[in-house]
């Protein structure tokens, strides 16, 4: 399998790319990066030096891919944090190249825009241009709540509410919706859950809360859906997988008490995750 993964980029730390590629090639997947900023580390510090590239630039990446005739053996893209607008456009050109060359890739977007509490914390002009081109070119969407109730206009509070806003999501063009972090009424206290809608069926995934604040942690999920589900075809199987791997991958962070999330130290939990937790029709 060869995944395209057009996302952000950090020298230390692990969110972006450096969250998302390494895990994908544990599990034995070629990965493409193009990396949209390339940052000293991750915003959430609040200083950070590097820049953000352009469109034109990442076009001229995926074209200089596609000189060496290899779009057709693309199986999938995978876009995370832009950047910028029109980075966002490069992003939804270079989905449409490798269609034409392989119309079976598919197109996995994680819309990163914002979370609760920080709000939107991206470039004005994303989180629109994720609602309304990046989605309709989508396979497959991963948001957050706070994306999910932005991307939707619907709130969340309730499971009906929830499920509601995934199906409009849905009804925007992506088949496959997970939420990859999802707190309604009846969601326990000491729990935290992951949904994921297909067709119009729901599955719910449940793990303890971890006490821990992280960055990194969806862009590992998004990547890790997206091989599992290209591999199985079943957005319960992939919620299963991935969900059990990332909570090992935070489990082991929370243990040692770590700022960034320890994708190398946790590495095993991406191929064989120490912990399963069931995947409940909801």
């Amino acid at each position: 399998m060869r995944i395209l993964s057009i996302q952000s980029h950090v020298a230390f730390g692990h969110v972006g790319n450096a969250s998302a590629v390494f895990p994908m090639q544990r599990l034995g997947v070629e990965v493409w990066p193009i990396h949209t900023v390339q940052f000293s580390n991750h915003t959430g510090y609040g200083a950070w030096r590097g820049r953000v590239f352009d469109g034109p630039m990442i076009e001229d990446l995926v074209l200089g891919i596609a000189e060496r005739g290899m779009l057709g053996q693309c199986d999938g893209v995978l876009s995370g944090y832009m950047g910028s607008a029109d980075i966002g456009t490069a992003i939804v050109r270079a989905v449409a190249a490798v269609r034409s060359a392989n119309p079976k890739a598919l197109y996995c977007c994680d819309p990163v825009m914002g979370d609760t509490g920080r709000g939107i914390y991206v470039r004005p002009g994303i989180p629109e241009f994720l609602r309304d081109q990046a989605l309709p070119a989508a396979d497959i969407v991963t948001p957050n709540q706070f994306e999910l109730n932005f991307l939707s206009g619907l709130p969340t509070g309730t499971l009906g509410e929830a499920k509601a806003a995934v199906a409009a999501i849905q009804a925007l063009g992506p088949r496959v919706v997970l939420v990859t972090s999802l707190v309604t009424e009846d969601t326990p206290s000491e729990s935290i859950d992951l949904m994921a809608g297909e067709g119009g069926l729901f599955w719910r995934l449940r793990t303890p809360r971890l006490a821990l604040d992280v960055n990194g942690a969806g862009d590992a999920i998004a990547a890790l859906f997206l091989v599992h589900y290209a591999r199985t075809g079943s957005a319960a199987l992939a919620l299963g997988m991935a969900g059990a791997s990332v909570y090992g991958l935070l489990r082991r962070t929370a243990e040692a008490g770590s700022r960034e999330i320890l994708t190398v130290d946790a590495q095993d939990e991406f191929v064989a995750p120490s912990e399963t937790f069931p995947v409940e029709p909801i």
